[in-house]
């Protein structure tokens, strides 16, 4: 320990006297061990970092599926949950959950909130309790039950101020009033959306939900504890059959998944967390081999202080443990700026991350990923410091101790380790800025997509009326019709309309329908399609081109025949040499009243400008008065400048009603690619630090050659040499570290970006195109960092150099 002591001191003596090298060294180290944390920490919570449930090892998420229709993973029918819940032997437990928007009032300013409907043994399936209070007891599930409600610690801390008196308060939530039972802990993560309340739905096993109802629920089971998956999976499969059998009509072609509780949750995180990890170790690697390159560099200058000290009796062993002592001290110091960087990091990737992404509100720095920077730190120590020690304690003690003698760092295999780095450096780097290269064309294409509509100067809200002072349908219609009414009397406003759904949101219904005139199709393969309510003008409203027939109207009421407008796509797929106008159809929403095409739109990519254009029935509101829509207006201006306006129409028609969602269109559009532009923002920087830290490696290794070899280059003027000829010998040789990395990096990139598949847009892993302009531009980036050494060896007097050294 005492020997050990003075490595140390001698160590931090030996960084003081040396500023400069220290300080570029601990950036360097401190860049990839920073960016290592930050992207593990986010590893850490969406991957390995255990979810807060009682042995959630044991949860899993049931889903019904469908390959004729392409549902991998779809909601599920109330009556087949409940047929699941009496024919299992694996589950221990199932809930199911739906999600529900209501309205809060009476206690300061009106707010619509996204919550849950839950069966009543949710939590005690998830093992969770409450932090104030309880949560539901299995009577409050039962028809007619007493409302009550239960509130996520966020909403009782933002709302109400983190008053425990709260319990037994009533709340009013879109007319009707709950009793607050319950608060949970602030850690607890809901299976979903954001939920910030859950009240306790209920189904009643005696009603015919195959009739009532369709697939809407979202199910969470917990396995018996000496219950496998598969085992779990064989049974449901053997029950899915059973139903399909039982119930043709409904069930013709659905079958049942499981899926891991922690899997569902980092599902859309998981294969960019993978692309990421890899980015940042390759990023550190170029961190090692640079700070290693310096090593090497530095030790040359030291080879008469280590060949004294070997002549004075100290063993290789010896030496090579004072050496990585040295380098030990400067990744500490790496390390703990690395974890300041870290911290920085971490809040930026929260700030510019998806928003609505599962598990990543539990990124922070906590001990673990502490633990693991420090981990990090120590392995870059040795890393980066094991072959120039090496190197450096290779005995040549005759040389070493001449005035102007070099040994091995100095020499041949000292200058083939310094340049082996270089071209590490060189490949590492080519392969990120292939992979952000890619990702940035992937962008850029998902960009130029056609969304169906005109994003510009649209303004959006969205209302959800009470059910509680809104029953009857008209009334519904009239608050909707009025509201766009007065809208589009506000100044600068174009035009207004609404529709349920809006595009790119995640929102959406589904449902089965029939053309009158042609057979019906045998079970399990009905004919599918999405289904939109929309109010007369939203398609002019929207953008959206009528490429035949017409829009709806205010004709077009409760009491008038039922019409639809379908998209381009729907009318494309059914009716292949025929025109749909005219045609009549029985869409399955609630009721099997047949209605007549009386328009035709162009088509909308609904659920993201990376999905197919989405085939589309709209209905006029009337006809299906449900009691949500989102208001879209068209501006003259810029449209977030309406936005208090259009609020305050709402509000002046009902005091007490809350205005969610107000963004402009191109926000929606903005944050529907999120995922794909925040991949490409993290990707983008660290290749660009990699890019940086290659080209310093480059110049380092091409002037410190130059330095080495003054003396010959020198002579070789004395002779003749021009310094044209100087410049080309120097920028020979660094063209040829920068093609061995670039070669050496191409066959890395075709290996490696095969991993990003899922992750680009209409862009091969391969793209020739990308390869090409990012290996061309790695190889002028290395020339250009060896072009200030390559002049300043070809400016060298003849004189000078031949007495240098």
């Amino acid at each position: 320990m005492s020997s050990l002591g003075q490595d140390l001191r001698y160590a931090l003596r030996s960084i003081l006297r040396n500023p400069g090298f220290a300080s570029v060294a601990v950036l360097t180290l401190a860049l990839g061990i920073g960016a290592t944390t930050a992207i593990f920490s986010v590893v850490h919570a969406v991957l390995l970092r255990q979810l807060p449930y009682s042995s959630p090892e044991h949860l899993v998420m049931v889903w019904e599926k469908n390959p004729y229709r392409g549902r991998a993973q779809n909601v599920v029918s109330p009556a087949n949950y409940l047929d699941w819940q009496t024919q299992n032997t694996v589950l221990a437990d199932l809930a199911a959950m739906v999600d529900a928007r209501l309205n809060l009032t009476g206690s300061g300013e009106p707010e619509e909130l996204a919550g849950q409907r839950v069966s009543a043994n949710y939590f005690k399936l998830l093992g969770t309790q409450a932090a104030l209070g309880r949560t539901f007891a299995g009577e409050e599930g039962r028809p007619n039950a007493p409302r009550v409600v239960v509130l996520s610690f966020r909403l009782w801390e933002r709302r109400f101020g983190g008053d425990r008196s709260i319990l037994g308060r009533p709340l009013a939530l879109s007319g009707d009033s709950y009793n607050v039972i319950g608060v949970l802990p602030r850690d607890f993560q809901p299976l979903g959306p954001k939920a910030e309340f859950w009240i306790p739905a209920s189904l009643d096993p005696s009603l015919n939900y195959r009739e009532r109802a369709g697939r809407f629920m979202t199910v969470v089971a917990r396995l018996k504890p000496d219950v496998t998956l598969t085992q779990a999976r064989s049974e449901m499969d053997t029950i899915a059959a059973r139903l399909e059998l039982e119930y043709p009509a409904f069930n013709k072609g659905w079958g049942v998944t499981l899926v891991p509780l922690a899997e569902q949750l980092s599902e859309s995180l998981r294969p960019a967390l993978r692309v990421l990890m890899g980015a940042v170790g390759f990023l550190l690697l170029i961190g090692c081999a640079n700070v290693a390159n310096l090593q090497l560099v530095r030790s040359a200058g030291r080879e008469r202080e280590i060949a004294l000290r070997t002549s004075l009796g100290a063993g290789r062993t010896r030496l090579i443990r004072q050496l990585l002592v040295e380098n030990l001290v400067l990744a500490a110091l790496g390390g703990a700026l690395g974890v300041v960087l870290a911290a920085w990091g971490i809040e930026a990737i929260l700030a510019a991350g998806p928003k609505d992404v599962p598990l990543l509100d539990r990124v922070r720095l906590d001990p673990f990923v502490l633990l693991f920077s420090v981990a990090v730190s120590a392995v870059s120590g040795i890393l980066f410091g094991l072959a120039p020690a090496l190197a450096a304690t290779r005995p040549s003690l005759t040389g070493s101790l001449k005035e102007g003698g070099r040994g091995a760092s100095g020499g041949r295999r000292g200058q083939r380790l310094r340049d082996s780095f270089a071209v590490v450096q060189v490949a590492l780097a080519l392969v990120l800025v292939i992979g952000a290269g890619l990702a940035m064309r992937s962008f850029l294409r998902l960009l130029a997509v056609d969304p169906g509509f005109q994003p510009q100067k649209l303004l959006t809200m969205k209302v959800s009326l009470p059910g509680s002072k809104y029953r009857e349908p008209h009334q519904r219609v009239e608050f909707f019709r009025r509201g766009v009414e007065r809208m589009q009397g506000l100044a600068g406003v174009q035009s207004a309309s609404a529709i349920t759904f809006l595009p790119l949101t995640g929102l959406a219904s589904a449902t089965s329908f029939l053309i009158q005139g042609r057979p019906a199709p045998p079970p399990g393969q009905n004919l599918v399609t999405n289904v939109r309510i929309v109010q007369p003008g939203y398609f002019r409203t929207m953008g959206i081109p009528l490429r035949r027939g017409r829009d709806f109207t205010l004709a077009d009421t409760a009491d008038a025949p039922r019409t639809f407008v379908i998209s381009e796509s729907l009318a494309r797929r059914y009716w292949i040499g025929e025109d749909p106008i005219g045609q009549r159809l029985i869409v399955n929403m609630g009721d099997d009243t047949p209605g007549e095409i009386v328009g035709i739109t162009g088509d909308v990519r609904h659920y993201g400008l990376d999905r197919e254009a989405t085939e589309m029935v709209y209905y006029s509101h009337p006809h299906l008065p449900l009691p949500f829509m989102s208001f879209v207006l068209r501006t003259g201006g810029a449209p977030e400048n309406l936005a208090r306006d259009a609020v305050a129409v709402i509000r002046s028609m009902d005091a007490a009603q809350p205005v969610s969602d107000v963004q402009t269109m191109e926000a929606l559009l903005a944050e529907s690619v999120s995922p794909a532009r925040f991949r490409l923002l993290l990707l983008g920087v660290f290749s660009g630090a990699a890019l940086l830290l290659a080209a310093v490696g480059i110049y380092g290794v091409v002037s410190y050659s130059v330095t080495q070899r003054t003396h010959e280059l020198g002579v070789r003027m004395a002779l003749g040499a021009r310094r044209g000829d100087i410049l080309r010998l120097v920028l020979g040789r660094s063209t040829l570290l920068a093609l061995a990395g670039v070669g050496a990096g191409l066959a890395g990139a075709l290996a490696l970006t095969r991993i990003m598949r899922r992750l680009l847009f209409q862009v091969t892993p391969t793209d020739p195109a990308t390869f090409l302009l990012v290996a061309l531009a790695m190889a002028a980036v290395a020339i250009a960092a060896s072009l200030v050494p390559a002049r300043r060896a070809s400016r060298v007097e003849p004189v000078v150099a031949l007495r240098y050294e």
